[in-house]
């Protein structure tokens, strides 16, 4: 543990580097980079020794804070958050050093180079706080730090919307956390100390309060459907290497915390998992259809994390349900398949975000429709892209599949169990299924837009510099690890979720007896050596110089870029089929006769929360204040007197009534 501390330590320390970055020159970026990566490592290495020598460690400090305590906890649960966050934040440290050169911006490159070693040391101390005063204050430290990194463009408009969009909805979760937490120290067996794993009861009423609070408060951070509403513009207006370790990491906080606060009890009441498992339906289903209809890359992306959000909820909620009918199968392959995919989706989600940035880094746009041809003038990045693409549509041989693969097997479990668990659940198969092969939809249509065919615009794009591939390259291998070698990580899948229940965890049979990984590694290696014959097959095939012909194009062989297929026209009937959900508004052509001038046509999917029911409302409630104000507010002050003597009336009367 003191190693642990020391590692926050010096990511903490590279924060004070970064303000040195404004005085110019290598010195003060090189520190903040080495102490970035030295922290990141010591923190990769001081887990995995408690985990494996003593499966869990803790350390009490004295703190002058009133309830407070300088109290941390490692145990098998807090590992499977704190290694994504310790990777994606290496990677992204390094990335930044060609993506965000100081050099090219000293100002803007050290505002980085300060606020997101704050944001990766808060994340990390929300994880092993073990008082809740600590976790509330690392829980800010990493939300201002957050909405710093946001707004770092501040001179242009949309970041600082989004920004304050941002601000608003994490403090109304603080909000929520603070009732949560306030509620959980009064319960019988709480103390300063977070309540230890299946101790507290689950049945009464305060204990329904603590959840629903927690559901409110995690799921504004986790970004659920529908408390979205900060997630896909924040994700987009940050840097690509922040909107990384924000969806990667940072989202999954809401995760860790919504995990770990349902483990406090012993008993888990059915509605629970039957909440949990049905806003993760709705989550993955409406975050992918959302995503289809984007044309903005990075907002594409960070629809897909609601998405996947919902992934890692489905698998919570068959956990949760299993231990309400007591079904230990369940418990076992959901819980594993949700700890499993909040690891594969840090990876393979910053994978996406690193690589896209590289794509705006050398196109200078984020909009699809200015893509094309970008594999030729960018390889690594397209190989990178893609493997990030083939591992969020949960396909083999990457690790994508293996998670979604654990949460399907689980629901499975409710069909063969004698237990009486409601068919209801089965439903929740068809809907995974679903949202696999919209993904796949939606991830063909941003690569073959992007990379394939022929350039739309006069750049053509450029390879980024080693000090971004390198990163990619990382975080690659990490997905191609767990997709070939799944059983790896199964012994502190097993770790986790026996940390989750606790004393209850005695007679749960472990992932590894319930899932054959070895058979799927065996298949994923067959998997991934047919595909490398064929990539050689193929190219072989083109070195033989094939007699080759072009084909009848309808009299025009070469059509102009924008004649071509356009994010609005691949994802049509997709769109139109979820019109009831999206709301897209379409702009057509005015000018509809058989010879028309150019003419614009666009659409546009508003944010179905925030833009047609927040904002409206807002709106209202600030025009009718504002009449109210006139109406009230008229400048005498005998008026006022004579407010303040019927509101000390009305006090007296509600207190002689009460």
């Amino acid at each position: 543990m003191p190693l642990f501390i020391a590692a926050v330590g010096l990511i903490l320390f590279s924060a004070f580097a970064g303000v040195g970055c404004r005085r110019g020159g290598r010195f003060w970026p090189l520190a903040t980079l080495v102490l970035m990566l030295t922290g990141c490592l010591l923190g990769i290495v001081a887990v995995t020794l408690i985990v494996i020598k003593a499966g869990s460690a803790s350390l009490l400090l004295s703190w002058s804070v009133p309830g407070g305590g300088l109290a941390f906890r490692i145990d098998g649960l807090a590992a499977i958050f704190l290694y994504p966050a310790l990777l994606v934040t290496a990677a992204g440290s390094l990335y930044a050093e060609g993506y965000w050169p100081v050099a090219a911006s000293p100002a803007s490159g050290s505002w980085l180079r300060t606020f997101y070693p704050l944001l990766a040391a808060g994340i990390l101390l929300v994880l092993v706080a073990d008082n809740a005063v600590l976790f509330l204050f690392a829980w800010e430290v990493m939300a201002l730090a957050g909405f710093f990194l946001v707004v770092t463009d501040h001179s242009d408009e949309e970041p600082l919307r989004a920004g304050f969009v941002y601000l608003a909805a994490t403090h109304a979760g603080t909000l929520a956390l603070f009732g949560m937490f306030a509620l959980l120290g009064s319960l019988p067996g709480a103390a300063l100390l977070l309540p230890r794993a299946a101790s507290l009861v689950g049945t009464t009423t305060l204990a329904t309060a603590v959840f629903l609070l927690a559901l409110l408060g995690f799921g504004l951070k986790a970004g659920l459907m529908p408390l979205h509403i900060w997630l896909p513009g924040a994700h987009a207006a940050a840097p690509s290497h922040v909107s990384a370790l924000m969806s990667g990491v940072m989202i999954k906080v809401g995760i860790y915390g919504l995990i770990r606060t349902t483990g406090f009890f012993a008993e888990i009441p059915a509605w629970w998992g039957w909440t949990v498992l049905g806003l993760g339906l709705i989550s993955s289903l409406l975050g992918v259809v959302f995503a289809i209809a984007q044309h903005d890359l990075k907002r594409l992306l960070a629809f897909h994390s609601v998405e996947n959000i919902g992934i890692i909820l489905l698998g919570l909620g068959t956990a949760l349900l299993g231990r309400s009918y007591g079904v230990p199968a369940m418990v076992a392959l959901g819980l594993a398949g949700a700890l499993l995919h909040v690891i594969n989706h840090g990876l393979f989600k910053a994978l996406l975000f690193l690589s896209g940035g590289a794509m705006i880094h050398a196109t200078g746009s984020r909009r699809l429709c200015d893509y094309g041809g970008l594999l030729r003038s960018m390889p690594l990045t397209g190989l990178f892209f893609l493997g990030g693409a083939v591992a969020i549509c949960g396909l083999p041989p990457l690790n994508g599949f293996v998670s979604e693969w654990l949460v399907y097997l689980g629901l499975f479990q409710a069909a063969r169990s004698a237990a009486p668990v409601p068919p209801l659940l089965l439903l929740a198969l068809p809907g995974l299924a679903m949202t696999g092969g919209l993904a796949l939809l939606c991830f063909a249509k941003v690569f073959g837009l992007s990379f394939l065919g022929a350039p739309k615009a006069e750049r053509p794009g450029h390879e980024p510099p080693l000090s971004m591939l390198l990163p990619m390259g990382l975080l690659l291998a990490a997905c191609v690890w767990i997709g070939l070698a799944p059983a790896t990580l199964l012994p502190l899948l097993a770790r986790a979720t026996t940390a989750w229940l606790g004393a209850t965890a005695t007679t749960l049979p472990t992932p590894a007896s319930l899932a054959p990984a070895g058979d799927i590694s065996l298949v994923a290696l067959l998997l991934l050596l047919l595909l490398t014959a064929g990539f050689f097959y193929s190219a072989s095939r083109k070195r033989q110089q094939l007699a080759t012909s072009t084909t009848w194009g309808c009299g025009c062989s070469l059509p102009l870029p924008r004649a071509r297929y356009t994010t609005s026209s691949f994802a049509e009937m997709i769109v139109n089929f979820f019109s009831w959900a999206l709301r897209t508004r379409i702009t057509p052509p005015a000018d509809t006769s058989l010879f028309p001038d150019r003419e614009p046509f666009a659409t546009h999917t508003p944010d179905g929360v925030l833009d047609l029911i927040l904002r409206p409302a807002t709106a209202f409630i600030v025009e009718a204040t504002g009449y109210a104000r006139r109406a009230i507010q008229h400048g005498m002050v005998g008026l006022y007197l004579l407010y303040s003597a019927l509101a000390l009336l009305a006090l007296l009367i509600f207190v002689a009534g009460w």
